[in-house]
C-alpha cells in the first residue's frame, strides 16, 4: 500500500528516530485520505490523523520483540 514506508524494526533499522516515525505516519495519511496536503477545513483532522498514527508506531515498536529478544523500551 505505501511503499515508501521504510521499515522501522530491527534488523531492517538499528535507530528510529521521532522524524523517521512521523515521515511513515504522515506517508500512511496521506495514502488513506488521498490528499497530499488537505485543504483548511480539513488540515486539523489531518494533522491529528499524523499525530495518533505516529503514537500508535512508536507504542508498536516499543512493545515488539525481535529474535526472541526483549522489547527495546527506549523508543
Amino acid at each position: 500500500m505505501c511503499r515508501s514506508i521504510r521499515t522501522l524494526r530491527p534488523p531492517y533499522t538499528e535507530t528510529v528516530t521521532e522524524d523517521d516515525v512521523r515521515a511513515a505516519a504522515l506517508q500512511y495519511v496521506r495514502k488513506v485520505s488521498g490528499f497530499r496536503r488537505p485543504a483548511a477545513h480539513n488540515a486539523e483532522a489531518f494533522e491529528r490523523a499524523v499525530e495518533d498514527v505516529a503514537a500508535a508506531t512508536q507504542a508498536l515498536l516499543s512493545r515488539l520483540t525481535v529474535r526472541g529478544g526483549a522489547p527495546d523500551a527506549g523508543r
